[in-house]
């Protein structure tokens, strides 16, 4: 015999799970913002305390969270990227940190140009991946391996003209941080909006 249905029982249904892609953006691009405006040469190198505790705080413990929330929806590649990122930031911040505080000697600039060359290649091969994302994913992942690589080659102490690599390097990651903001604020207002009030832009690479 079948069990009457209750008219009172509420329906099951999933709770809905938020984006975490717009927070580990903001915290990546707002930190990316104010370290690339001293790189740029915009701030004076006495502005980079400002910028470690915000690495700690912002850049890096906001985009691990983004990460394992990006694990538990079953993204692969945010998870990557956003853990990933997150742990440069504890690296720059340790860096500063530890050297400022004299725990350790600073390190060499080609030591500073190789990790940040890897840290190019790295980012590199993500953006190879967003040719099946959207093309503001896409965007700041060209922009970011750009930033990297001129990163590196100032530390190698190359220039182009009279330009530093590195005041270069500065520039693009000025350019990269205000993309992810940007990303970031439109994943917002469509979420908030329940519609596509501004397009992200369709994938490269669809199949």
């Amino acid at each position: 015999m079948a069990t009457p249905a209750n008219p009172l029982a509420l329906p099951l249904t999933a709770p809905k799970v938020a984006n975490p892609a717009p927070l580990g953006l903001a915290g990546f691009g707002l930190t990316t913002v104010v370290l690339s405006c001293i790189n740029a040469g915009l701030l004076p190198a006495e502005a980079v305390p400002a910028v470690v505790p915000l690495a700690f705080a912002y850049g890096g413990v906001a985009q691990l969270i983004a990460g394992v929330l990006e694990f538990k929806t079953g993204n692969t590649f945010g998870m990557v990227a956003f853990t990933s990122f997150g742990l440069f930031w504890w690296w720059f911040a340790f860096l500063k940190w530890t050297v400022g505080a004299g725990w350790l000697a600073t390190p060499s600039a080609s030591g500073m140009a190789v990790t940040l060359l890897m840290w190019g290649v790295f980012t590199f091969l993500l953006w190879i991946v967003t040719f099946r994302s959207s093309k503001a994913v896409w965007s700041i992942f060209l922009l970011l391996w750009i930033t990297f690589f001129f990163l590196a080659w100032g530390d190698f102490g190359y220039m182009i003209g009279p330009w530093r690599c590195g005041v270069i390097g500065g520039y693009f990651g000025l350019i990269t941080g205000l993309d992810a903001l940007f990303v970031a604020f439109v994943e917002v207002l469509n979420a908030t909006a329940g519609r596509e009030v501004i397009s992200l832009g369709r994938p490269i690479i669809h199949s």
